[in-house]
């Protein structure tokens, strides 16, 4: 009895971790100013909003099913890390794309991280970064083929 009851508690387990791997991802940034931070995402970014909520918050979708929630949190501090990085097929193509509708990407020079027209080849990967109407680093990267 005690080994099936073991036996049934791993196979609940495992079909309760499974559930996430087939779960919706959505990531949630924090905003200042969730108009601003709207405008951003749709007219710089391209990207379609698919909801907004009583809180403010404003959902927009992305590749894979998943989704970015931007929240208004008006006392948060942008991480100084890359909060989220899309994978893209043509990152110069993407690059000319978004300077286009006005983003501007960074540039580095050091001897850990060097760009070239906005990007870093890398091991395995290109990238290039730039940041949110709220200060959000995201990036660009395309695996290497």
């Amino acid at each position: 009895m005690g080994r099936s009851r073991r036996d049934g508690s791993r196979r609940l387990a495992r079909e309760e971790a499974d559930m996430l791997t087939k779960s919706t991802v959505v990531t949630m940034l924090p905003v200042q100013d969730g108009s601003r931070a709207q405008r951003f995402y749709t007219e710089a970014l391209g990207l379609h909003e698919v909801a907004s909520s009583p809180d403010g918050t404003h959902y927009f979708e992305v590749g894979g099913g998943g989704a970015i929630g931007l929240r208004v949190l008006p006392n948060t501090t942008p991480s100084e890390n890359t909060a989220l990085s899309f994978e893209v097929a043509d990152i110069a193509a993407e690059i000319g794309e978004l300077e286009g509708r006005g983003v501007r990407f960074q540039d580095f020079d050091s001897d850990e991280l060097r760009t070239v027209g906005h990007i870093a080849t890398m091991e395995g990967e290109k990238a290039a970064w730039f940041t949110d109407s709220e200060g959000n680093t995201l990036c660009l990267h395309q695996p290497a083929k």
